[in-house]
């Protein structure tokens, strides 16, 4: 990025959760990249300081947020930190989720099926009503949320991580129509197979070849990011997205 280029996300401040690691850290680091301050949130505080050092190397800045986004409590603490430090945010990526188990439904220990909502569906309920005001503030606020395409197929044993999506969409893209008249853009992201931890669990055999590097999504969610994008409410496809890398401007 040359001197007279800036980025795409210049002077913008944006916060990713599960940022240590997978596609929350290819995303942060895209973000900065592009000039954006990066709100990095998750629970290890290594990988923040890891996530920190790339940030740096490429020109970009973050703030580091150890944090469990199940803790409610410190999500509101959160947004208002932001509040008093910024007065505003000008992107959400809602990344953190976790996988659970894969198992007959009636076989999932209770404690396990709540984590997985609690992770994957009620923490992102708490940032939107911590960090909505904030997002309203901006000049063109946007919120992209994670999601995956169990959510919309019935795959035996997924239950837990799949109606934790289903639930995730439905939160979102109502999110998404109570600000249709506002600067606010809200949209739901699907990377689809990627090399992860997460699909490391769930297809321990699978070749690591075969699966797409996070990294390749970071240009998608640059574009779902940007203050040019004005799609709202829609459920990306990240297969189309790297197809088409035009997609999530129109």
């Amino acid at each position: 990025m040359s001197a007279a280029s800036p980025g795409r996300l210049a002077g913008r401040l944006a916060l990713v959760t599960g940022a240590s690691r997978g596609l929350g850290a290819a995303a942060a680091l895209a973000f900065a990249r592009e000039g954006a301050h990066v709100v990095a949130v998750a629970r290890t505080v290594g990988g923040l300081e890891e996530l920190d050092d790339r940030i740096r190397a490429v020109g970009g800045e973050a703030t580091l947020v150890p944090l469990d986004v199940t803790d409610g409590p410190g999500i509101d603490r959160l947004g208002q930190a932001l509040y008093e430090r910024f007065g505003r945010l000008d992107v959400l990526l809602g990344n953190s989720a976790i996988l659970g188990v894969l198992s007959p439904i009636g076989h999932i220990d209770p404690e396990m099926f709540e984590k997985v909502m609690a992770t994957n569906v009620t923490a992102n309920w708490r940032l939107i009503r911590s960090l909505d005001p904030l997002l309203r503030r901006s000049d063109a606020g946007r919120a992209i949320f994670v999601t995956s395409g169990v959510s919309r197929r019935a795959i035996a044993y997924w239950s837990a991580y799949a109606a934790s999506k289903a639930a995730l969409d439905m939160l979102v893209t109502t999110y998404a129509a109570e600000v249709a008249h506002t600067a606010v853009r809200v949209n739901l992201y699907n990377p689809g197979p990627m090399r992860t931890g997460m699909r490391a669990q769930a297809f321990p055999g699978e070749p690591e070849e075969q699966q797409v590097p996070p990294e390749a999504h970071g240009e998608a969610l640059v574009r779902l990011a940007m203050p040019a994008c004005t799609m709202t409410g829609q459920w990306v496809a990240g297969d189309e997205a790297l197809a088409a890398p035009g997609r999530p401007d129109a």
